[in-house]
């Protein structure tokens, strides 16, 4: 049977393109990150016009948070909208989300506190430890370990309303649950400049519920039947991003940096749009990138990617080639030439112990397992009787390899 045929009578598990998409933002993140260090000034650009494009990396984290919605939304859209227990999904997140977060929070504080600290922060002290460890860093202030930390924060706050939209969908829909989100956080936003304890709010970016809600929605695409599945939506998607690029352009970077809030919620009918047409197979040519091999593997180990990063960056930036050039294109060259192999390489590694093996077994009992049917001893034959017959030795127990996968989120 062809892979066309089965993937025609049975629905798969997992959306063929979303890893690759989490990958290649991961990687952009990277790339900003590092241009930020070699061209001082944000959001003014000082480097070449023509890589203008790299100073709008927050607009990746906006893409993680549509497509962590999309993503958690998935296995509940195609069994009702059925969530499977608020116990079981709050264990699934931490378990995939803490272990490798707790990790680059330890890696980051030892890298700030013997290599550099985060760029405009002290090194972290055992307040900004804790504050971070527990996921608060948008509710009290600290120094910051690792400045990518904070949309994860974001992301736990919003697992936590994941549910409530869930069910609202479920016994509504999707619309009304989008449409009720979007009321809410755009009165947030109207209201902050003139309302200080509304102001108080926009530390938990609160657009982002409005992306977190709209690519949980936008699964029930998996549900539509064919004359909805079979609409253009790349040329949709295409239609949503031109005016927002537009005005991107025409407002600069500057007005980009201080309208963030409006400028994430401009883009999510884009966003949306985008991975409605990913879900379908209608963007090919994109489908057909984020499904290349390199771009799959880059996908597996994203979220370690985004953790480790920044102290890298910082690290090389400051200590290895600031020291011997100054700002401009070829310090940015220099800079990326080491901080992206170092990068990937780290993560991969990173990946290995503390990210892909919680991916692939749910418990620690049956991590404890695995390891030990990996790495331990394989089983002896019982010794033979001194009066019995010899009689050939039966073959060694198989060692069960780490192989076994699961749902990311």
């Amino acid at each position: 049977m062809t892979v066309e045929a089965s993937a025609a009578s049975a629905p798969q598990r997992r959306v063929t393109g979303l890893d690759g998409i989490r990958g290649l933002a991961a990687l952009f993140v990277v790339v900003h990150h590092t241009y930020l260090e070699s061209f001082p000034g944000y959001p003014v650009n000082t480097g070449p016009s023509w890589l203008v494009w790299l100073l709008y990396g927050h607009l990746a984290v906006v893409v993680f948070i549509a497509l962590s919605g999309f993503s958690l939304a998935v296995a509940p859209a195609r069994r009702d909208w059925q969530l499977g227990g608020k116990a079981r999904f709050a264990h699934r997140r931490a378990w995939r989300i803490l272990p490798p977060y707790w990790a680059a929070l330890i890696f980051s504080v030892i890298m700030a506190w013997a290599v550099v600290p985060q760029p405009g922060s002290a090194a972290p002290d055992g307040k900004a430890v804790a504050v971070y460890g527990l996921l608060l860093q948008d509710v009290f202030g600290s120094s910051v370990p690792n400045g990518a930390f904070w949309s994860i924060a974001v992301e736990a706050q919003l697992y936590i309303v994941f549910p409530l939209l869930l069910l609202t969908v479920r016994r509504i829909s999707g619309v009304v649950m989008v449409t009720a989100v979007t009321i809410v956080v755009v009165t947030i936003g109207a209201l902050a400049p003139h309302v200080h304890v509304v102001s108080m709010l926009m530390r938990f970016t609160p657009q982002m519920a409005v992306l977190f809600a709209l690519g949980l929605a936008t699964a029930g695409i998996l549900r539509a039947g064919d004359r909805v599945r079979n609409l253009p939506w790349q040329w949709f998607a295409v239609a949503a991003t031109v005016p927002v690029v537009i005005l991107c352009v025409v407002e600069g970077t500057v007005w980009w940096e201080r309208e963030h809030f409006w400028a994430d919620l401009a883009w999510a009918p884009a966003i949306g749009l985008m991975l409605v047409a990913v879900a379908t197979g209608k963007a090919r040519i994109f489908k057909r990138l984020l499904d290349t091999a390199p771009v799959r593997e880059l996908g597996k180990f994203s979220y370690s990617l985004y953790l480790i990063h920044a102290p890298i960056v910082v690290a090389i930036s400051e200590k290895v080639i600031g020291p011997r050039m100054q700002p401009g294109l070829p310090r940015f060259l220099a800079t990326l030439a080491i901080v992206l192999p170092l990068s990937l390489v780290g993560a991969r590694l990173f990946a290995a112990v503390f990210e892909i093996p919680f991916t692939r077994y749910r418990s620690w009992s049956a991590l404890r397992d695995a390891f030990r049917a990996r790495f331990g001893r394989s089983a002896v034959a019982a010794p033979t009787s001194p009066a019995a017959p010899t009689s050939p030795a039966a073959p060694a127990a198989p060692v069960i390899a780490l192989t076994t996968s699961a749902e990311k989120e």
